[in-house]
């Protein structure tokens, strides 16, 4: 048997990826709902995303599965419109007119950043087509100094430095140029007529997690069951599962710990410097639409980074004609008064940032607000992230046969997504497949 430590997208990849190849395969999930951040609420129509969620072009992954799964037809493509809130206004940044039209940039500021978002390294004054090919290159370079040497300082001023702001808070100047570039390369597929192209799944991505479970089979996992214990004699042997009702040990071949690496540590050792980040999220549901955009940036003394209105994005009728809008905001250290709000108080933050931002934003559309919150949403991508990842194969680590598809992995580098995830499940489970190919190999005819 095969042991999966975690039920989300990665876990779940990593068990039907193993079933494919005819592996009996448990997964244990410690809490009661499978998917992780994937996690959806009811709405008076589709479910939705308790964490706002949608593809990039660059995901093939995720849509190979949807194929496999039956659902490649529920893949969709929409125009994800973006905007920039700034000294009381809302600047649409979606089109190259709509960009060039921005009035905190010079001529030369939006010549800079356009170049950059194009992968063309112009510094010095010849152009150069490959400077921005390896990420890992500027792995150890600070975001500021990259961001001014590769645009100009009035860019990050006026336009990186609050995003960083917004993403990493206290940790900004920690954090990797790799991210950055990263981050523009990730969202970087664009309709010059129209804007950027993003991807969601009819019916909300539960969907998905629906068809994975369906596939991996629920007989096959095990939500409420928490792994306490690994048997490591050189190679694994066993893992131990608290339920309510008892604690079992169950003989393995493998394990796969595809959960956040304090897990791994507390089961194998192994320790893990990466720090991470949470994050407090609301979807708020309205009778009226808030924006005229997807995606709003906020540059303002605001109480969150960005508003994000999933119903410009998807149609609202989908939701039984409710408009749906993410506030969201990440928090550095759990002592942080967001994180020690309650929910009904992050609800009162949240709305009375609308009203100051939005004069004419009416409380009374406000029908239902929901909050989640997650201690561990994403990792910190500070300089010299990469020595810190945690292999696939642990085996020279920790022993033969244990294997981590976390979210400190190579697979969610320089961003963490449900693709990353996927990847990792798929790397961990490939190497369970080759080493019994190679094992098989050199088996001794007389024995065999």
């Amino acid at each position: 048997m095969i042991g999966i430590v975690g039920g989300g997208i990665a876990g779940l990849a990593a068990a039907y990826r193993l079933q494919r190849a005819g592996y009996d395969v448990q997964l244990f999930e410690a809490g009661s709902d499978i998917g992780g951040l994937a996690a959806t609420y009811e709405t008076s129509g589709d479910r939705v995303e308790a964490f706002y969620h949608h593809l990039s072009k660059s995901e093939q992954t995720i849509v190979d599965l949807a194929e496999e799964l039956g659902i490649g037809d529920r893949v969709e493509w929409h125009v994800g419109k973006n905007a920039y809130y700034v000294d009381g206004s809302v600047y649409p940044m979606d089109t190259p007119w709509e960009i060039l039209s921005f009035p905190h940039w010079s001529v030369y500021d939006k010549f800079r950043l356009g170049m950059l978002t194009l992968d063309v390294d112009v510094r010095g004054g010849v152009p150069s087509f490959d400077t921005y090919e390896r990420l890992e290159d500027f792995e150890h370079t600070p975001v500021k100094e990259f961001a001014v040497e590769h645009t100009t300082q009035n860019v990050y001023e006026t336009f990186f430095e609050s995003l960083l702001d917004a993403k990493f808070g206290s940790r900004k100047d920690d954090v990797s140029a790799a991210w950055l570039l990263g981050r523009i390369k990730f969202r970087g597929e664009r309709d010059l007529l129209r804007g950027e192209v993003l991807g969601y799944i009819e019916g909300g991505f539960g969907v998905l997690l629906d068809a994975l479970i369906e596939a991996v089979g629920k007989e096959n996992i095990t939500t409420d069951a928490r792994v306490t214990d690994l048997a490591i004699e050189k190679e694994v042997q066993s893992l131990t599962v608290e339920t309510e009702e008892e604690t079992t040990t169950h003989e393995v071949e493998d394990v796969i710990v595809a959960t956040m690496p304090n897990v791994l540590e507390s089961l194998t050792g192994y320790p893990c410097e990466i720090d991470f980040q949470g994050s407090v999220c609301a979807v708020v549901e309205m009778d009226e639409s808030l924006l005229d955009t997807y995606w709003l940036n906020v540059a303002d003394d605001a109480p969150f980074g960005a508003l994000i209105e999933h119903t410009n994005f998807i149609p609202s009728d989908r939701y039984g004609g409710e408009h749906l809008l993410y506030i969201a905001s990440y928090i550095q250290d759990r002592e942080e008064d967001l994180w020690q709000m309650s929910d009904e108080q992050v609800t009162e933050h949240w709305l009375s940032g609308i009203e100051e931002l939005f004069p004419q934003f009416d409380r009374d559309v406000v029908t239902n607000v929901r909050v989640a919150r997650n201690p561990r949403t994403a990792p910190v991508y500070e300089r010299g992230y990469l020595d810190m990842v945690v292999p696939y194969d642990l085996g020279s680590e920790v022993g033969n046969g244990v294997y981590y598809a976390g979210m400190a992995s190579q697979a969610q580098y320089p961003e963490r997504s449900l693709n990353g995830g996927i990847l990792a499940g798929y790397a961990c489970a490939d190497r369970i497949i080759e080493a019994e190919e190679t094992d098989d190999e050199h088996v001794d005819p007389i024995e065999a």
